[in-house]
């Protein structure tokens, strides 16, 4: 089977290579016949690769040892479910998931495309499959044929990461089978972890979709904003895929890494948070072309970068060249990884400026007081923010390259820099609906923003004059914090009380004129209005998991004891007041049969009353001799109560507990959640008349027969 397998993916190169330079050829001949064939090739590499991972995934579930990744990432004792997730669990079978969900759009681009929007198809092909063709080639193990030559040359260390690449090869078969493999990372045993990648993968994934248009608006001169209209939902649906995979990633480090935290700027997840900065901004930007015919050449510059951070986040994670606890491990891959991400974004850079003069705005920019201007503004925000994320994430690879020593850039650097700009991105949150197009009067502006302010700045005040309220700003013993907590939660509030306006103005306008209840009213306003009001909802997700990592960032509490049995430890919330933990058992406690757990039980106490019982546990996974810490919480809509059984001595007679309080942390997990809700909205499919809008230039190849 791993020999059909391995025919599979060969089968799969050769064709991708073949419809990208048929598709290339009958574009440039205006030959149909050949496009027409690029098509069925691209279609059929997605067939070839869903064999392909059917079968892995047949050898995974039948404990194929003698196949090298079987080995790597399985063993007798794991179960089935997990054999099945461990196909994305290790390099080779990343890179293999990844490459066949690329071939999965780009068969679904083609098939939807075909009849419509043909002008673009042929570029759209090249691209989709030049890429899928470059991911292939790397799990195929062509580049390991290299290995002799660069031998013969002299080139050692080359010649060696080429051998070593054979072995990404999902179907690599050994000289022996092993009785046992080594299995899956326990890290990875989490169903946020088994989500979270395939989600990942979705958003990167689909951001090439919107860059295939974009070389094709350019290549074919149709530099308008059809292209924009034609990849709208699919940036969208990439850009959620995107945001939940992020999210998913933050739920999992806080649930399973036994830190406290959800985010800890470390390079991948920055590698995945680069690519969501610039995909945002073009959503922002693109509405500008879309409305006044602007901004053409930055929405361009803006995708380019988008898929290239795409590719560059892909190389951070696989090359080793940043050290990480979500990175794997280093492997030939990166230099090829960076060749490949140089030369596209060069091509397309030198295209973006040949294309000039078909670029030019068809509007200008007519005062700052205006939606345009605001939109700039917002995307000059998320830029800087990526500019602060791209350079602390290098910085240690720069300074190792230039002073021989690699730098430590830690989260401090990200938080003081990145942090006004998330704020300011914020403020634009509120100040956007507001801003009508092209000017706004003062008057006018003054008008709307009026009551707004008044909530932003009733909320700053009862938090800075309130003493009662004053623990929701400061943490006990100290007035550092109390002025920054309270300015930011002023601008939380302003930016809710915009929302909530808009919403009761569309209501209000909407029952007068049908004289619909306030619940239907509602309810057809968004469906009338999906991407306005589906956007609202965003900034309001925002806006909650703004909450959230305020109140984590700045009131967070941890303590660390030692206890024997029958003792306690105290541990104060600048919330709710103080929780009395007692250490009352320790135990062994039921587990799969390759992983021995352990656990404490922990009584919870506020004002003497018993409100909770807890057991922080300690999992040692006896295959792989790696141990791993499971954290025991009490959820509320204030707080979390996180514990962590850190060590224990003499048979648990004594253990060592690591206490922390995460002030209104679950806000940050409902704000992703209305996040997501809004961009269902936003992204839910046109209607019949609005699909009507979008009118395909003429088609530039001849029409074969029977298509």
């Amino acid at each position: 089977m791993a020999d059909l397998g391995y025919a599979a993916l060969l089968l799969a190169l050769v064709l991708a290579v073949y419809a990208s330079v048929a598709a290339a050829t009958g574009e440039r001949r205006r030959a149909a016949e050949l496009v027409l064939s690029a098509r069925n090739a691209a279609l059929a590499v997605a067939a070839l690769l869903t064999i392909a991972v059917a079968i892995e995934i047949y050898l995974l579930l039948s404990g194929d040892f003698r196949t090298f990744y079987v080995a790597q990432v399985t063993n007798r004792a794991m179960p089935d479910f997990f054999k099945v997730t461990a196909l994305w669990g290790s390099q080779a079978g990343s890179l293999l998931f990844w490459a066949w969900l690329m071939s999965l759009f780009g068969a679904a681009v083609v098939l939807g495309h075909w009849g419509r929007m043909r002008v673009f198809v042929p570029t759209v092909i090249v691209v989709t499959q030049i890429t899928l063709a470059f991911f292939v080639s790397l799990i195929s193990g062509v580049w390991a044929l290299l290995a002799y030559p660069l031998q013969l040359l002299g080139q050692s260390t080359a010649a060696q990461m080429m051998a070593e690449m054979e072995t990404l090869n999902p179907f690599y078969q050994l000289g022996f089978t092993p009785n046992d493999g080594t299995g899956l990372n326990p890290l990875l045993r989490h169903w946020g972890m088994i989500i979270h990648p395939p989600v990942l993968y979705l958003g990167f994934v689909g951001f090439v979709v919107p860059f295939a248009f974009a070389i094709a608006a350019l290549v074919t001169r149709q530099t308008g904003d059809l292209w924009i209209r034609v990849t709208r939902r699919w940036t969208l649906v990439a850009w959620l895929f995107l945001s939940m995979g992020l999210l998913l990633g933050m739920w999992w480090a806080y649930g399973v890494l036994g830190w406290g935290g959800y985010w800890a700027w470390d390079p991948v997840e920055n590698a995945a948070l680069m690519p969501w900065l610039t995909g945002t901004a073009f959503l922002h930007s693109v509405m500008i072309q879309e409305k006044r015919g602007m901004f053409k050449v930055w929405n361009m510059a803006l995708i380019i970068i988008t898929y290239g951070l795409v590719i560059f986040g892909t190389f951070i994670t696989r090359s080793g060249v940043v050290s990480s606890v979500h990175s794997f491990a280093q492997s030939g891959v990166g230099p090829l990884f960076l060749i490949f991400v140089a030369v596209t974004f060069i091509y397309s850079v030198v295209l973006l400026f040949d294309r000039l003069d078909s670029l030019r705005s068809e509007s200008v920019l007519d005062s700052m007081f205006s939606r345009e201007a605001i939109f700039l503004l917002n995307n000059l925000l998320f830029l800087a923010v990526f500019f602060v994320t791209f350079w602390g994430t290098l910085f240690p690879v720069v300074s190792e390259l230039l002073a021989g020593q690699k730098a430590i850039v830690g989260p401090p650097f990200f938080n003081q820099v990145a942090g006004p700009l998330f704020a300011a991105l914020v403020v634009l949150m509120g100040i956007a609906p507001l801003m009508p197009w092209r000017r706004a009067s003062r008057e006018r502006l003054l008008r709307m923003v009026v009551w707004p302010a008044v909530g932003g700045i009733a909320v700053t005040g009862l938090l800075l004059l309130v003493p009662g309220l004053r623990q929701f700003t400061v943490l006990p013993g100290t007035q550092l914090r109390l002025v920054p907590v309270t300015l930011f939660y002023g601008l939380l509030t302003f930016v809710v009380a915009t929302i909530g306006l808009e919403f009761w103005r569309g209501v209000r306008t909407r029952r007068r004129a049908t004289g619909e209840g306030s619940l239907a009213a509602l309810v057809a306003l968004i469906s009338h209005n999906r991407r306005r009001y589906g956007g609202y909802l965003i900034h309001l997700g925002v806006v909650l998991i703004a909450l959230g990592v305020v109140g984590t960032s700045f009131f967070k509490v941890e303590t660390q004891r030692n206890l024997a049995r029958g003792e306690s430890l105290t541990i104060v919330s600048p919330l709710t007041g103080a929780y009395t933990l007692t250490y009352l058992s320790f135990s062994t406690l039921p587990a799969p049969d390759d992983v021995r757990r352990t656990g404490a039980s922990l009584m919870v106490q506020r004002d003497g009353q018993t409100i909770d019982l807890i057991q922080p546990s300690h999992d040692f996974y006896m295959t792989q001799g790696q141990a791993m810490t499971i954290p025991a919480m009490r959820h509320t809509l204030a707080e979390d109560l996180y514990v962590i059984l850190a060590g224990w001595e003499d048979g648990g007679a004594s253990a060592t507990f690591k206490a922390f309080v995460e002030p209104l942390v679950n806000w940050l997990w409902i704000g992703g959640l209305v996040f997501i809700v809004g961009t269902g909205i936003a992204a839910w499919p046109r209607r019949a008349d609005e699909r009507a809008s979008l009118v395909e230039p003429a088609m530039p190849v001849r029409a074969a027969a029977g298509q």
